[in-house]
């Protein structure tokens, strides 16, 4: 089992807890050093506190896109998913034509022997000789 503990109002409020506290001067510079002005610790809290809430909001404002983005990816998942599966059924519709056709036309080579042959390879040669003619009147 566990144990919950019961935190103090006194130990929630952070400002308490860096009252007279400065930091070290060390030489570097950090957004977190206390400012020259400020000499108390509870300035410096203040400032801390501050610059934590433009973090905050920083970070707020990123979380917000990156929803905004998934929500726009998750829209357009669907979508897609709505136009591939209309794709898929016309596919399908297609294909089954194109095999009732390939069908047909088998049916029909297998009456006429190999006169449709001839008949094709004639409409190629026609069509062959109007592209070629087309092509050197351009």
């Amino acid at each position: 089992m566990s144990k919950r503990l019961r935190v103090s109002n006194a130990l929630r409020d952070r400002s308490a807890l860096l009252d007279g506290f400065t930091p070290p001067a060390s030489g570097r510079s950090s957004p977190y050093e206390l400012p020259l002005h400020a000499s108390s610790g509870h300035r410096f809290a203040d400032d801390l506190e501050g610059q934590n809430d433009e973090h905050l909001e920083g970070l707020s404002a990123k979380v917000k896109l990156l929803k905004d983005i998934s929500i726009g990816i998750g829209n357009e998942v669907r979508e897609s998913t709505i136009q591939l599966s209309q794709m898929n059924d016309a596919f399908a519709e297609t294909s089954g034509i194109l095999g009732g056709t390939f069908r047909r036309m088998n049916n029909m080579a297998e009456r006429q022997g190999c006169r449709w042959l001839w008949y094709i390879l004639f409409l190629v040669f026609v069509f062959w000789f109007f592209i070629i003619v087309w092509w050197f009147r351009r």
